[in-house]
């Protein structure tokens, strides 16, 4: 499976970026993690049958899913400068829900894209 993330950029804080993730073939789950400068990678969203959100998201970031297009996006509003990092769009299958943010759970990933924010 391959996967092609697109949609990073710098913004200033409070405007919104759309991440787009087209995978080869049908996966089951289909996701977002990201990591910043020295910090560990993090879960940031994933859409199985429903999506699932990391709290410091939550109530900002969409994730949605277009199954015809075998592509999933991610909808970030009032961007933030802590969510600079790169996001990596990741993708599997047989993930069960308590370990959807498991980054090992994934067995596929794709290149990261940048996004930064600006105070």
């Amino acid at each position: 499976v391959q996967l092609q993330a697109s949609g990073g950029g710098v913004v200033q804080a409070g405007d919104s970026l759309r991440l787009s993730c087209a995978a080869s073939t049908r996966v089951v789950t289909m996701g977002w993690f990201r990591q910043a400068p020295g910090k560990e990678r993090e879960f940031v969203a994933a859409f199985k049958w429903n999506p699932y959100y990391a709290n410091s998201v939550k109530g900002r970031f969409t994730i949605s899913r277009d199954n015809a297009k075998d592509t999933v996006y991610l909808q970030m509003n009032s961007l933030k400068p802590e969510d600079t990092a790169v996001y990596y769009c990741v993708a599997g299958s047989g993930i069960i829900q308590s370990r959807i943010s498991e980054d090992v759970a994934y067995n596929y990933w794709g290149r990261g894209t940048q996004v930064t924010v600006s105070s």
